[in-house]
């Protein structure tokens, strides 16, 4: 049976957490990867907070129990077949065990004020 979650946060909610805790904040909340590919734009809160909003859309859709901790839910852009990224994720080896082989979608967007995510395990 496919599990959906959907999450949206405020952008300046995430700039505030990086603003009042810096370094700490994001090494809580985001891998060194997810770090890397957001400092390279030249506003990084509106793609850090997609991805806080991935994580907690995937702990939605995962299964009871699973409880996902951040960092072990990690947002990665792959080349699609057409050659144009595409958000997936990439999940621990705890939370693989749980969702099995079953796929996982995610999709992310964010607007001036707002990033949303939602992830579909099918």
């Amino acid at each position: 049976m496919a599990s959906l979650g959907i999450d949206m946060i405020e952008i300046a909610r995430v700039r505030h957490a990086f603003r009042r805790y810096g370094d700490r904040f994001l090494a809580r909340i985001f891998t060194p990867a997810e770090i890397a590919y957001c400092a390279r734009r030249r506003d990084p809160a509106p793609s850090l907070a997609a991805r806080f909003a991935a994580k907690e859309a995937f702990a939605k859709a995962a299964p009871a129990g699973a409880d996902p901790r951040w960092r072990e839910v990690e947002v990665v852009m792959d080349a699609g077949a057409d050659g144009v990224s595409k958000p997936g994720l990439h999940i621990s080896p705890r939370l693989a065990a749980l969702v099995g082989e079953r796929p996982i979608l995610v999709s992310l967007t964010h607007s001036r004020d707002l990033a949303m995510a939602a992830v579909i395990i099918t």
